[in-house]
């Protein structure tokens, strides 16, 4: 996908980590860098973490500046997308299995009871500065927006030190910086997590963030009911979407998380709500076909 310019792979915050330079000789840093990053995120924002901050939180407590900012992306989200993504999924996520890390989860299982409730609501957390308040009994999830702000924090940080062109990308969310190759940085949109399946495209980016968000990814099974990451703040429970894949482009990856995310749980109100943002987008239905919004290419 990324031609012969130097790269390295590894496993970082529960997914494959890729990091490409337009410099061989800056490769070594800009990895000691980014793992950095993603270290810092995962000790301070990680939910499996017995002694990650986000674990340790009870009441009203001063934070460190990194989870004052992953806090206040969270929220940003929540309020831009009318709650649709909302931080306080947290105890929903638990009592629907996914309460480790996604490869510690059994992909099958027996019948189990699912709650179905409204989450607590993001308006009841309040961040001021660094002091967080959190009623008790209200649990966060950073992990829709935390990933996308480890890339967004990392292609800065990379991009301020080193004098090459840099792609971060953890999961489905990456971003660039810097100067891009020739023919710009060339991305492979896939349906399925493996690349195995599914419509697939490769694009062509020079600046920004780009997202895929997808409930076939992430998704494991209890009985007969079938259960993926992606939850619906209404109710508590895996969200119901037209979509199984939605990309989006944007002017950096946590702006392309939250529309990619919110998509799949809008269904079918998203593409509207996507074209009136100008965000170009590709959805991939349960079926498999295609819809896209305008600005992404044919």
């Amino acid at each position: 996908m990324y031609g012969q310019l130097p790269a390295t792979e590894f496993d970082a915050l529960g997914c494959r980590t890729r990091l490409v330079v337009t410099d061989q000789r800056r490769l070594d840093r800009a990895t000691r860098l980014l793992r950095d990053e993603l270290r810092a995120i995962d000790e301070t924002c990680s939910r499996f973490r017995a002694d990650s901050e986000l674990s340790l939180l009870h009441g009203r407590t001063p934070i460190s500046a990194l989870l004052a900012e992953a806090v206040s992306v969270a929220l940003r989200a929540a309020r831009l997308t009318d709650g649709d993504l909302d931080p306080t999924v947290g105890q929903a996520m638990t009592h629907i299995g996914y309460d480790r890390d996604f490869a510690e989860i059994p992909a099958n299982g027996p019948t189990a009871r699912i709650r179905v409730a409204p989450v607590p609501g993001w308006r009841c957390i309040r961040l001021r500065d660094r002091m967080l308040d959190i009623p008790a009994g209200v649990h966060l999830d950073l992990g829709a927006t935390a990933k996308a702000l480890a890339v967004d924090r990392a292609v800065r940080r990379l991009g301020a030190a080193l004098d090459c062109g840099v792609l971060v990308a953890v999961g489905g969310d990456l971003a660039v910086t810097g100067p891009a190759p020739g023919n710009g940085w060339s991305i492979r949109v896939q349906d399925t997590p493996d690349g195995t399946g599914g419509p697939q495209q490769t694009v062509s980016i020079r600046s920004g963030g780009l997202a895929t968000s997808s409930t076939a990814a992430r998704r494991w099974v209890r009985g007969e009911r079938v259960l993926h990451h992606i939850l619906d703040p209404r109710t508590g429970v895996p969200a119901h979407s037209r979509w199984r894949t939605v990309s989006v482009a944007a002017d950096n990856c946590v702006d392309a998380n939250i529309a990619a995310t919110t998509a799949l749980i809008r269904s079918t109100a998203a593409p509207e709500w996507l074209r009136r943002g100008g965000l170009p987008a590709r959805f991939v239905d349960t079926t498999g076909q295609i819809r896209t919004t305008p600005g992404w290419p044919a």
